[in-house]
């Protein structure tokens, strides 16, 4: 029996497969080299900063180092987008969330997928070149905080690199798939992880890592693209006074401790990961990089005697080839909603007040679009771009946010409700700009949140370490206040002048968490949706042109590029990351949870491929053994539940659709499963580890009580349904 079950409950995480040779180096951490004169003279770089001369390829992240995302390709336009078809597709051996922006070299597409597998297609074809596993242990997926997930791959002079989920950086040969070295980033013994892609700049692989929500400490790092040779690093918070890292960042940080209180570096780590947005500016010769939230995310936790806490949800600027800091803006102080700075950036520059001006553009989780001075980070503007609560306006003089009071629920004890939330007005979903209308083009969500204190909280080993309550997300049991509540969840495609701080348009989306966005200088602008529609919109008005289902969520930004005289468009589809795990309910669809179907689609003028028809969706069977436990053995396993469980399997125990939803589960009718599963951890390889260093035994039976108790008013209030029918 317990076979049987574990097979059902191992669709928690997707199947590990086919790796490549390795040339026998082991993991470990560099030690500092010079950057080998290869990696210095190798042309990539010419071509990244000459993207605009080469508009057949997509040789970096966000096409050229100013992160513009923006193709100078017009064969496809809007005259002729209504003719796309399908060109290709190729369904992926993963079935959790896809976030990849594709890299096209030479017609070559180079992507990632889920459990950071690597592959590489004939772009005009579709054949499967090679493929890669860098085969990551399944309990690995226990320190994500946002699904296991990765955003792509770096190119450089014929190597291909990634970052693994369990924090290596990996590279490897570009024509044959074959490792050529594997360099371990992260201390593998705290709850580091990667799910960003890297960037390569003067022969320096850069990259950084997550896991602020687990207790960790953030920094980037720099290797040598040649040898995999640890370069330089910069910590993006300080450690404990009195120890130096011996590290880029040392001198910097001295003064950024004294933002500080208390025992930080004991008190969740501080946090301040760079888990995923850069930019660089080869005239500058600067590095932008994107700095998350603090740990723990309540402020009194980790820093009881207030400051600042920099460099926490700020952007710093350093040299790519030493680390030396050289500005930073902080835009949210003392950051204690989960307001990241990794929100992707854009280089711009912009005519203000009739002046030049060197410009770094940001739409972050906080909800004001900021306009920054790039040479020096001082702020030039900043405006609200979605629904904003917290803060009045950003004081132009100081930088600095204008506080709501009642925004601090650390100080006043009370539940705020946060516009936005913590998942963002904008999240890490690429936006991009268009050198033609000169807007910026945001994945845009009005999602609120509940903060409130934790008064309970105690850090655990595994799992999520906030202190505050997620408990607060659990919607109430009343369809009608449900339905209410769910009309509050708005996204939109934004087209945004950053220059006159405005909203030209905006076309509404049915739910949150859309698509990263792909402009072009034909004057279209593509993205997909939640709801698995990929579009072409008229970028001057927002008019949708184009259209089609691919059959599950969208939230992977599409790329475009040519070959031989024809233009492509490709995309990575497959619903996940952190919207579905959290909020359970809230993000469904229309016709309930959101299918996962993994694929990497690519569309072309004319293009006569189809899809295969949507299978059924399996009928699921509520479990319904019979209830146990006191209502206080019930509230018990409410709040551990809250605590640990909320983060993959969804608030009010509804999950979202990505990890199972354990209403549904045998396990919870039969104790010695449970055990097996949360004690013995019976599904460590897909994900599913013990628990047993978090709670106590009456705790898990507890949790499971809940469990139980939440099936068992889903079957009452279906009947109640069922009879009103």
């Amino acid at each position: 029996m317990r076979g049987r079950v574990w097979t059902l409950l191992a669709s928690v995480c997707a199947l590990q497969v086919l790796g490549a040779c390795d040339d026998g180096r082991r993991d470990e951490p560099g030690d500092a080299a010079v950057v080998s004169d290869g990696a210095a003279r190798d042309p990539t770089g010419n071509r990244i900063v000459k993207a605009a001369e080469d508009p057949d390829n997509w040789l970096s992240h966000g096409r050229d180092y100013e992160e513009t995302r923006n193709s100078p390709l017009t064969l496809i336009n809007a005259g002729n987008v209504a003719r796309l078809g399908i060109s290709w597709y190729h369904d992926l051996d993963t079935n959790r969330g896809q976030e990849a922006t594709p890299i096209v070299v030479d017609g070559v597409i180079y992507t990632t997928s889920a459990w950071s597998k690597v592959q590489a297609f004939d772009g005009v074809t579709g054949k499967l070149l090679w493929q890669f596993d860098p085969k990551v242990p399944g309990e690995t997926a226990a320190k994500a905080c946002c699904d296991v997930v990765n955003r792509g791959v770096a190119y450089w002079g014929g190597k291909i690199f990634v970052g693994t989920l369990d924090g290596r950086l990996i590279a490897l040969d570009a024509r044959s798939g074959r490792q050529l070295w594997s360099t371990l980033t992260v201390d593998q013994s705290k709850n580091y992880t990667i799910t960003g892609a890297p960037r390569v700049i003067k022969g320096r692989v850069i990259i950084g890592n997550g896991g602020a929500e687990f207790g960790v400490r953030g920094y980037i790092t720099a290797y040598d693209a040649d040898t995999g040779t640890q370069l330089w690093r910069f910590y993006t918070v300080p450690g404990q006074p009195g120890r130096a890292d011996g590290a880029a960042s040392d001198a910097i940080l001295a003064k950024a401790a004294q933002t500080w209180s208390g025992n930080w570096w004991n008190n969740g780590g501080g946090g301040g990961t760079v888990w995923d947005s850069m930019a660089y500016d080869p005239a500058l010769d600067l590095l932008y990089i994107g700095v998350g939230n603090g740990s723990y995310w309540r402020r009194t936790l980790r820093s009881p005697g207030g400051g600042d806490n920099l460099f926490v949800a700020s952007i710093v600027a350093i040299r790519p080839e030493t680390g030396a800091y050289v500005w930073h803006y902080q835009e949210t102080p003392a950051d204690q909603w989960d307001y990241t700075a990794t929100n992707h950036m854009i280089l711009l520059d912009l005519p203000i007040e009739g002046k030049m001006r060197k410009a770094l553009v940001q739409a972050p989780k906080n909800g004001f679009f900021y306009v920054i001075d790039r040479v020096t980070g001082k702020l030039i503007s900043a405006k609200p771009y979605t629904a904003v609560n917290w803060a009045t306006s950003i004081d132009l003089a100081s930088g600095r946010p204008v506080m709501n009071p009642e925004a601090d629920y650390a100080k006043t004890g009370r539940t705020w409700s946060a516009m936005p939330g913590a998942l963002g007005g904008h999240d890490w979903m690429p936006m991009a700009y268009n050198p033609v209308t000169r807007l910026v083009y945001i994945p845009e969500q009005q999602l609120g949140f509940p903060y409130r204190a934790d008064p309970g909280f105690r850090p655990k080993a595994k799992g999520i370490n906030l202190g505050v309550d997620l408990g607060a997300l659990n919607l109430p049991d009343d369809p009608a206040v449900k339905a209410t509540v769910r009309a509050t969840v708005k996204g939109s495609l934004l087209a945004w002048d950053p220059i006159t701080q405005k909203a030209v348009w905006s076309v509404p989306h049915a739910g949150a968490w859309n698509g990263g966005v792909l402009s072009t200088s034909a004057g279209l602008i593509f993205q997909g949706d939640g709801d698995g529609l990929l579009s072409a919109y008229d970028a001057r008005n927002g008019k949708r042109l184009w259209s089609y289902d691919l059959q599950t969520g969208i939230v992977a930004p599409p790329v475009t590029w040519a070959r031989n005289g024809r233009q492509f468009v490709t995309v990575v589809a497959g619903w996940g990351g952190a919207y579905p795990l959290l909020v359970g309910e809230l993000a469904w669809g229309r016709k309930g949870p959101v299918p996962n179907r993994s694929r990497v689609v690519t569309f072309e003028l004319g293009g006569k491929g189809k899809l295969p028809s949507a299978p059924a969706v399996a009928p699921r069977v509520l479990q319904t053994p019979p209830q146990f436990g006191s209502p206080q053995t019930i509230a018990i396993g409410r709040q551990a539940y809250d605590r640990t469980c909320v983060a993959c399997h969804g608030s009010g125990a509804v999950s979202g659709g990505i990890a199972p939803d354990l209403r549904y589960s045998y396990a919870i009718t039969d104790k010695p499963t449970w055990d097996s599963v949360l004690v013995e951890g019976a599904l460590k390889d897909q994900g599913m580890v013990s628990f047993k260093e978090n709670f106590t035994p009456s705790e898990l039976e507890a949790i499971r009580a809940y469990i139980i108790d939440r099936a068992h008013m889903q079957s009452r209030l279906g009947a109640k349904s069922a009879r009103a029918r």
